[in-house]
This record gives structure tokens, C-alpha cells and sequence, in this order.
């Protein structure tokens, strides 16, 4: 079977939040994300040291982002350049619409824009500091 066949899309990208509430609104009322579903969980609660008490899906456009309710989630910091996942990337249709909405909802932007080639490309960090790519291709 060729991976071609196997593999369809990226499912969904998992992220632990420090505070599940702030960062639902972050993602539904900022970015415009809607909640698929929220639940407590059951199955896999202890896993390792850490108690899972919810998980909420949401969607954005055709993604899914689960965002994970751990009781005290550890404190590690998101080194954008440390080996491992870089960032979430959205794409824009118009990338001067985009910043000037988010600085009317108090989100400034931690890089750009700049343009690459045809493109346009600035960032932003949801609640935690994890950053957000904005792309205008």
C-alpha cells in the first residue's frame, strides 16, 4: 500500500493549556475557532505523573486543535528554536485585514509582517506564548 493511501491529512495538533478558559476564548472569540466537542475524561485520566481532567475540540476551518486539560501541567517554556514542533501556521486571505482586526481584540504581533517572495508572513502568540504563524500566500 503506498503512504499516499495511508496517510490522509494531519488529524488534529494537541495543545496543554495553562488556563482552559482563557485559552478557549483566545481560539473561538479572537481566531474564530468553534467548540466540536468538550469532555471530561475517563479513559487514559492518569497518564504518567499527570491527571487529564478535559479535553476540548476545536475546530478552524478544517482543523481540529484538542486542547488538553491537565491539572498541574508542568511549566516548560516553548523554545521556537529548541528541537520539536515550531509553531501553528493560519493562513490569511488578507494579511493588513488580519493584523488590524487582532490589534482591535488587543493581540499585537510578535514578528512581521514581512514579505517573502509573493507572500506575507507575521506572528502572534496565543495565551501561553505558543506562537502563531500567520501566512498570506
Amino acid at each position: 500500500m503506498e503512504q499516499a493511501s495511508i496517510f490522509k491529512r494531519i488529524d488534529h495538533i494537541e495543545i496543554v493549556p495553562s488556563d482552559m478558559e482563557k485559552t478557549i476564548a483566545f481560539y473561538t472569540d479572537v481566531l474564530g475557532a468553534t467548540i466540536k466537542r468538550r469532555q471530561k475524561v475517563e479513559a487514559l485520566r492518569k497518564w504518567g505523573d499527570y491527571t487529564v481532567d478535559e479535553i476540548v475540540y476545536l475546530m478552524l476551518g478544517d482543523t481540529m486543535l484538542e486542547l488538553i486539560g491537565v491539572l498541574n501541567p508542568s511549566a516548560t517554556k516553548h523554545d521556537p528554536w529548541g528541537v520539536g514542533y515550531r509553531m501553528i501556521a493560519l493562513g490569511v486571505d488578507d494579511m493588513d485585514a488580519a493584523v488590524a482586526y487582532l490589534k482591535t481584540r488587543g493581540v499585537e504581533l510578535t514578528t512581521g509582517p514581512a514579505i517573502l517572495g509573493p507572500s506575507k508572513r507575521a506572528e502572534i502568540v496565543d495565551p501561553d506564548g505558543l506562537p502563531i504563524e500567520l501566512r498570506q500566500w
